[in-house]
């Protein structure tokens, strides 16, 4: 019985010292599963961070453009009005010392043609800055939405 017994001690022993072991190998992988989670939230977190500091980067560039796309067509407007004014006067002066009806509605032709030249040309150069800050505002923005769809799918 005495046999029996230090058998028993001898598995219950051993049956402890094997159970210890596991306990400690999953409590290592726990403990390192844990670890790796919180590494990877910690990479994904710093990774979210920076595509959103980039994001706003975009929008401060792309504000930006349009703001100075704004200030070059509003230039563009005052020069125009400017000249189109001076325009005016000049051949409201020319247009009051004709000498005949024949001259008078010459002179009017020439400046109604003239100012129409003028009209769209200026038309024309302020389409094409709208046109050039449009697309200056928009690229940065365009780049974002491009690296990221990259990203999301390279990450599939």
């Amino acid at each position: 019985m005495a046999d029996s017994a230090e058998t028993v001690k001898k598995t219950i022993e051993q049956a402890t010292a094997t159970a210890k072991v596991q306990a400690e190998k999953f409590q290592a992988t726990g403990t390192q599963a844990l670890r790796d989670g919180m590494e990877k939230t910690t990479a994904s977190l710093a990774e979210l961070s920076a595509q959103s500091k980039q994001n706003l980067e975009a929008l401060t560039a792309s504000a930006t453009a349009a703001q100075k796309g704004a200030e070059a067509l509003s230039a563009q407007a005052l020069s125009y009005s400017k000249s189109s004014w001076e325009s005016g006067v000049a051949a409201a002066q020319t247009i009051s010392q004709a000498r005949s009806i024949q001259e008078l509605i010459e002179l009017q032709t020439n400046f109604a043609k003239s100012a129409m030249e003028t009209y769209l040309s200026e038309v024309t150069k302020m389409t094409e800055t709208f046109t050039g800050s449009v697309k200056d505002s928009f690229k940065p923005i365009n780049e974002r939405v491009t690296a990221s769809v990259e990203k999301f799918q390279a990450a599939r």
